[in-house]
C-alpha cells in the first residue's frame, strides 16, 4: 500500500516510558513502531496481534470495556473472533488506533465501517474517528454514484447481519433507487428540451450501463433493488433489461432435459421464481421478449418449478404469442427418467394457444381498439372483433402458422400420442386457417410415424382437415395418399371434382367459391360495410352451400342406385322367361338410357317436348 508516515504516541498506560517512532518513512508491515514491548495481545480468528493498551483503549470503545470489565487487571489477551472482515478488517482499524492513515476504497469502505461499529471507534472516545470517516466517504464518494454504490453493496453480502444492523445495505439500495430514477427523469427531461424522438429500446447493452453490475448482487440483495427501483417508478423497459441481463448469469442454460444436481435444481428454481416475481405487469403491450419468457419457462420446467409460476409464464407468452417463433413455444418435457415420454410438453403449448384464443377484447392493445372503433359522423368502417380485416384476425392468422409449424415438429415425435396431436390440431377456430396445407403436412406426417394407428383415431385425426380449404397440390397428393382414410379420399376427390367443374363454368377460383369473393360482382353495390361481415356469417352460408350440394349428390346416388336395381331385376326376369326374346331386351336397353335423362331435369324435359312437337309435325306432312 505504499509508504506510510507515523504520528507521535503519547505516553502508554503503563507510564513507564514514552516513545518517540522515528520521523523517517517506514513500511506498514513494520508496525507497531515502538520501543515500548507489547501488552496486550489481541486473537482475532486464527491470527494473533501483539499491541499496547493505550493507543487501542483511545480510540475503541470496545476494547476499553472489555479490559474494564475483567476481573483481572493486569490482563493480556483478548479474544475478538467477530470482527467483521476478520484479520484483515482488524488490522486496517488498529493501524488506525496507531495514527496510521490508512487508504480508503471501493474494496475495504464496507468492511472498515462494519468494523468501525463492532470496535465502537466513534466520535465519544476520539474526534475524526474511524467511524465518521468511513461515513464521510460514502456520503462523498459512494451515495452518489450508482455504480459505486453496487460495488459496496456487492461487499456487505459478506457482512450479514453487521451491515443491515447499521443500515448500511437500506441505505445503499434506496441510494440506488433514488439516482436511477433521477437519471431516467434528466435523460427525459434533456430529449424533451432538444425534441428528441423517443427511441426504441435498445436491443444491446452498453459494457458501462451499471444495470449489468447487479449481476454481481445474490438473488436477496438483486430482488431488493428491483423491488426498490420499481417503487420509485422506474421504466419497465429498463427493468426488463436488468431482468435479462441478471437471468443470463444467474441461470443455468437448459442443456438437456433435466437437471441432475439437487442443490444446483433448487437454487435454479428459486432463482426463476424470484425472477419471474419481478417481471413487469401482464399486458399484450409488455417490454419482456417473449424469447426470455420462452427460456424462463424452460427453466422453470427443468428445475421443477411451482404451478403458479408455470402458470403465470404460460399466460405472459399467450398474451404476446402472435409475436413468437417456432423456438418459442418448443418447450421441452421433464421426463423424469422416463424413455418413452414425449420430448416436448405439449400441454403447455396447449394452454398457451387456449390463453391467446380467449383474450377479451379489454386485453386488446388500445392502439388496436382505436383502429377498430368508427367514428360514426365521418362514417368509417366497422370492423368486428373477429371480422378478416380487425387486429386480432390478423393476429390468429399468424398464430395458426407457428401452429402448424408446431404441429409438424412434434409429429416426428413416435412417443406422442394420437389423442395429444389431435388435440393440438384442433385448438383453432375454422376461420383461422385459409389455407390448411401446413396442417395437412403435420397430419401426414403423424401418420408415416404412428403407422400403427386405430383406424378410430386416423378418422379422428384426418377430421380435422377441412378438404374444401386445400390447395391443388395438396389435393393432389391427397387423392394419391394411402396413409388417409378411404372417406378423405373420396371427399378430396369430390370437391376436386366440383373445383373443375367450377373452373370450366368460369365460376371463379377455389376461393371464390367456397369462401365467397369479397370483392366480387355480387357484394360491389351493397356499400363500404359489406365486405367487413364476421367470417361466421361467411363461413355458415358456406357451410348450409356444402350442406345443399351433399343432400342433392345423396339423392342423386339414391336415384341411381335404385334405377340400377330395377334395371337388374328387369333383366333377370327377362332372362329367365324369355332367353332369346330380343325385342324385350332392346326394350331394356331402351329404358335404362331413359332412365339416364331423368337426371336432366330443365333442359332434357325442353328437348323432349321439341322433339315430340317435330315429330307431330312431319306425321302431318307425310299424311297430307
Amino acid at each position: 500500500m505504499g509508504v506510510i508516515t507515523v504520528s507521535e504516541l503519547k505516553p502508554s498506560i503503563s507510564g513507564k516510558r514514552s516513545f518517540r517512532p522515528s520521523s523517517s518513512a517506514r513500511h506498514i508491515t513494520e508496525w507497531p513502531i515502538s520501543d515500548v514491548s507489547s501488552d496486550l495481545t489481541i486473537e482475532v480468528g486464527s491470527a494473533s496481534f501483539a499491541l499496547h493498551k493505550f493507543p487501542l483503549v483511545s480510540r475503541s470503545g470496545r476494547i476499553r470495556k472489555l479490559l474494564m470489565e475483567s476481573k483481572d487487571s493486569k490482563i493480556s489477551r483478548l479474544n475478538l473472533s467477530g470482527v467483521p472482515g476478520g484479520p484483515h478488517a482488524f488490522e486496517q482499524a488498529a493501524k488506525f488506533c496507531y495514527g496510521v492513515n490508512i487508504d480508503i476504497s471501493l474494496a475495504n469502505i464496507a468492511t472498515l465501517r462494519c468494523a468501525a461499529h463492532f470496535l465502537e471507534m466513534t466520535e465519544e472516545y476520539s474526534e475524526k474517528n474511524l467511524e465518521s470517516r468511513t461515513e464521510a466517504y460514502l456520503k462523498d464518494t459512494i451515495l452518489p454514484s450508482i455504480p459505486n454504490s453496487i460495488t459496496v453493496l456487492h461487499h456487505c453480502q459478506n457482512l450479514i447481519p453487521i451491515s443491515e444492523d447499521i443500515s448500511l445495505v437500506n441505505r445503499i439500495i434506496n441510494g440506488i433507487a433514488n439516482n436511477a430514477c433521477k437519471e431516467q427523469l434528466t435523460s427525459g427531461l434533456s430529449k424533451l428540451e432538444h425534441n428528441f424522438p423517443p427511441k426504441p429500446v435498445e436491443t444491446e447493452i452498453n459494457s458501462d450501463w451499471w444495470g449489468k453490475s447487479l449481476a454481481l448482487l445474490n438473488l436477496d440483495f438483486f430482488q431488493r433493488v428491483l423491488s426498490a427501483v420499481k417503487t420509485k417508478g422506474l421504466k419497465q423497459d429498463i427493468i426488463s433489461r436488468i431482468l435479462i441481463n441478471y437471468a443470463q448469469n444467474a441461470l443455468v442454460p437448459v442443456k438437456g432435459s433435466s437437471i441432475s444436481d439437487l442443490d444446483m435444481q433448487k437454487k435454479q428454481r428459486v432463482a426463476v421464481e424470484t425472477i419471474v416475481s419481478l417481471l413487469p405487469t401482464q399486458s399484450r403491450k409488455s417490454s419482456v421478449p417473449i424469447a426470455f419468457l420462452s427460456s424462463l419457462l424452460k427453466s422453470t420446467i427443468t428445475a421443477g418449478g411451482s404451478t403458479s409460476c408455470r402458470c403465470d409464464l404460460e399466460r405472459r407468452i399467450g398474451l404476446q404469442l402472435d409475436q413468437a417463433i417456432l423456438e418459442d413455444i418448443l418447450i421441452p418435457v421433464n421426463p423424469h427418467g422416463n424413455n418413452h415420454s414425449p420430448l416436448y410438453d405439449t400441454d403447455s403449448v396447449v394452454r398457451i394457444f387456449s390463453m391467446f384464443l380467449n383474450l377479451d377484447e379489454d386485453d386488446v392493445d388500445d392502439d388496436e381498439e382505436d383502429n377498430r372503433r368508427m367514428r360514426n359522423d365521418e362514417g368509417e368502417m366497422v370492423y368486428d372483433f373477429d371480422s378478416p380485416g380487425s387486429p386480432k384476425q390478423s393476429s390468429i392468422i399468424k398464430v395458426s402458422k407457428l401452429l402448424d409449424n408446431y404441429l409438424a415438429e412434434v409429429a416426428l415425435d413416435s412417443n406422442l400420442s394420437p389423442s395429444k396431436f389431435t388435440a393440438l390440431s384442433e385448438l383453432l377456430p375454422d376461420h383461422a386457417r385459409v389455407v390448411q396445407d401446413g396442417l395437412y403436412r403435420a397430419v401426414d406426417i403423424f401418420l408415416k410415424v404412428h403407422p400403427n394407428m386405430k383406424d378410430s383415431e386416423r378418422y379422428r385425426l384426418c377430421k380435422t382437415i377441412d378438404c374444401q380449404k386445400l390447395t391443388q397440390e395438396a389435393c393432389s397428393h391427397a387423392a394419391q395418399n394411402e396413409r388417409l382414410p378411404v372417406q378423405m379420399a373420396v371427399q378430396v376427390l369430390y370437391f376436386e371434382q366440383i373445383r373443375l367443374r367450377n373452373a370450366m363454368n368460369g365460376v371463379g377460383g377455389h376461393n371464390q367459391f367456397f369462401f365467397g369473393s369479397i370483392n366480387g360482382p355480387n357484394r360491389a353495390g351493397s356499400g363500404a360495410g359489406s365486405g367487413c361481415i364476421s367470417p361466421r356469417d361467411n363461413y355458415a352460408s358456406v357451410r348450409r352451400e356444402n350442406r345443399e350440394l351433399k343432400l342433392e349428390v345423396a339423392r342423386m346416388r339414391m336415384r341411381l342406385t335404385d334405377l340400377e336395381k330395377d334395371h337388374v331385376t328387369m333383366k333377370q326376369d327377362l332372362v329367365r322367361s324369355h332367353p332369346a326374346n330380343r325385342l324385350f331386351k332392346s326394350f331394356t336397353k331402351k329404358l335404362s338410357k331413359l332412365n339416364l335423362l331423368f337426371r336432366f331435369k330443365d333442359g332434357g324435359s325442353k328437348a323432349n317436348s321439341d322433339s315430340k312437337l317435330l315429330f307431330q309435325k312431319r306425321r302431318r306432312h307425310s299424311v297430307s
